[in-house]
């Protein structure tokens, strides 16, 4: 059987990709992220598929649905992605979504794939 994908998404860097007012409801902006990734999941990838979205600050609280799991970060939400990339199986397939370079880097060291917000955000 398939592993699933592993879907990381950073919903800070995500969500502030695109000036849309997020800043006045950060955690209502995180909640329609959530919503939009359980409806479309992650276009263009086929095959099972689970998805993380990782919050922090103002956005905790953010519950999980159906098809996407929701996890709120303790302190940096980077370190927490970095960590969910580390812990992942062996042979997962794990792929991060960020615009964030630094991030970026650092999950690739540790073999994951990464894209960028308009890979779940129109």
């Amino acid at each position: 059987m398939e592993s699933a994908l592993l879907v990381i998404v950073d919903a800070a860097n995500v969500v502030g990709s695109v000036p849309d007012g997020w800043w006045r409801d950060r955690k209502g902006a995180a909640e329609r992220l959530r919503d939009r990734l359980a409806a479309d999941g992650v276009p263009g990838r086929a095959g099972p598929v689970e998805i993380v979205l990782v919050v922090e600050g103002a956005a905790r609280g953010v519950s999980s649905v159906a098809g996407v799991r929701v996890e709120s970060a303790e302190g940096s939400g980077d370190d927490h992605m970095v960590g969910l990339v580390a812990a992942r199986a062996a042979e997962r397939p794990c792929l991060v979504v960020t615009a964030d370079r630094e991030l970026r880097r650092r999950v690739e060291e540790l073999g994951a794939e990464v894209a960028g917000p308009r890979t779940v955000r129109p």
